[in-house]
């Protein structure tokens, strides 16, 4: 139990109640005492005064000594609280009425008895006790003779032995009896109140371990919410709370993009091997035909040979830098050049380096940019790179007698870039992956050079320049790539 804070916070709490209790006790007890040897006092102030007045066997001014012993006889029988002694002028015993042997003091301090018998006096008074060397009691007093210069002094001992202890205090008074169950009772229900308490207040405490634990049985992945979506926070234990809400909502969304980012390393992988397996299976044909075959090949084999294996390492190497763009660009090492640069001359210069390629295929390659010179801010060879990527998949994937138009639209914010393409389109199903690495849509030609990063590459380009890249298209009637970029005055 010791090892929970409810265990700990009632440890703890019956501690402080023990302390609290004892240190209530030893005051009551403290206080009790005072206050009976204050009412003691007060009740018995003039007793000694009434015996020398009554009792004390006086002759011709002098005290008989033989009738004295008597009376002190029959006063302890009387009332065996207390003890009377004769003292003389300075504070010396010369008589008493308690048992002999058992006094222990030759005198006793005339302070006391000089201001108990002040009139103003506060009470109570202790006075020295003869049978104990240290010990003080209260006491009654009484001049004999002559006030001002007296022939000795009677001291009575009020308490006697009875309150020499604790446990005789608490057994001869009802009062000490009753404040020490009082006490007592009080801590008791001190105690039930304050476990009652604790474990109100440490129940959302438990409540968080337990959903602590059970999100840690589901291996990390289910959570409830502790804490309503109010923005109130009582106290610390909702700020607790709402922080491990938090916490966990984020542990989830990593656990999930960790097993996404797996699931596309493992697709990377089984993709990039495909990729390679092509081309390096061609490579290998090609150059075992020639190791077997090389005396007997004619020198137009050999040539046809010897081209098939340089376009087979032509795209393995283009294969392998659009791999390590890829990885650099995601990485977010690249290093950018940011310039103002017009994007219409850009799409221009795109335009005419596949002017030819689109030529010998047959396709008509527009491009409308009418506009302005259309200025943003951006590195000029990356961009160039997603105008080349985006026209050479319009152009591979455009049929003879087809078109594909680059055009430019501006505005104050914003320059859009569109490529479209009259193709065979991409069918719905495919168009959330174009972008994705190693994509071949259903429509892909299986004989191209290319591995599927041209996109991918494209879409990370345009998210370092803070822009937007999207695709339209309709199977069988054409795509259109859209590339939106900010303006030069709206990045300023």
């Amino acid at each position: 139990m010791m090892r929970t804070l409810y265990g700990r916070l009632a440890a703890a709490l019956l501690i402080i109640l023990i302390l609290v209790g004892g240190l209530f006790f030893v005051a009551g007890l403290a206080s009790v005492r005072h206050f009976l040897n204050e009412v003691h006092q007060k009740l018995n102030r003039d007793l000694a005064e009434h015996l020398v007045a009554d009792s004390l066997p006086m002759e011709n001014g002098e005290i008989r000594h033989e009738e004295l012993e008597n009376i002190f006889h029959v006063l302890m029988v009387i009332n065996p609280s207390i003890e009377v002694y004769l003292l003389d002028p300075e504070g010396q015993l010369l008589a008493y009425s308690a048992p002999k042997g058992i006094v222990v003091r030759d005198s006793v301090g005339l302070g006391p008895i000089g201001r108990f018998l002040e009139t103003d006096s506060r009470l109570p008074i202790l006075g020295d006790d003869p049978r104990d060397e240290t010990g003080s009691k209260v006491f009654s007093a009484a001049p004999i003779g002559a006030a001002l210069a007296p022939d000795g002094y009677l001291y009575v001992v009020l308490a006697g032995q009875q309150w020499d202890s604790a446990v005789a205090m608490l057994q001869g008074s009802f009062i000490l009896r009753l404040v020490t169950v009082a006490i007592a009772m009080g801590l008791l229900v001190a105690l039930l109140v304050g476990l009652l308490a604790f474990a109100w207040i440490t129940r959302r405490a438990r409540h968080l371990e337990r959903a602590m634990d059970d999100f840690r049985a589901s291996g990390f992945r289910e959570h409830r919410s502790l804490v309503d979506n109010d923005g109130k926070e009582r106290d610390e234990i909702d700020r607790l709370s709402r922080t491990f809400d938090a916490m966990a909502a984020r542990l989830v969304a990593q656990l999930d993009e960790l097993e996404k980012t797996d699931q596309l390393r493992r697709e990377l992988v089984a993709n990039i091997s495909h990729d390679l397996r092509t081309p390096l299976t061609s490579l290998r044909g090609f150059l075992e035909t020639m190791a077997l075959k090389q005396s007997t090949l004619s020198p137009e084999d050999r040539k046809t040979y010897l081209e098939g294996a340089i376009r087979q390492t032509d795209r393995l190497s283009r294969l392998v830098a659009d791999l390590f763009e890829l990885a650099r660009l995601e990485s977010g090492t690249q290093e950018m050049e940011i310039e103002a640069l017009a994007l219409a001359e850009l799409a221009q210069d795109a335009a005419q380096q596949f002017r030819l390629q689109a030529d010998e295929r047959g396709i008509d390659l527009q491009v409308d940019v009418t506009g302005g010179p259309a200025i943003v801010e951006g590195d000029m060879s990356l961009l160039a790179r997603v105008l080349d990527n985006l026209l050479d998949n319009g152009l591979r994937f455009t049929s003879g007698g087809g078109q594909v138009t680059l055009g430019l639209r501006e505005s104050p914010q914003w320059v859009t870039v569109e490529v479209r393409d009259t193709g065979c389109g991409i069918a719905p199903e495919d168009l959330p992956h174009v972008f994705d690495r190693f994509f071949g849509h259903s429509q892909r030609d299986t004989e191209s050079d290319h591995a599927g990063l041209g996109l991918a590459i494209a879409k990370r380009i345009v998210e370092l320049h803070s822009g937007t890249i999207a695709v339209e298209s309709r199977l069988g009637h054409g795509t259109t790539f859209s590339v939106t970029l900010p303006s030069r005055g709206s990045a300023m």
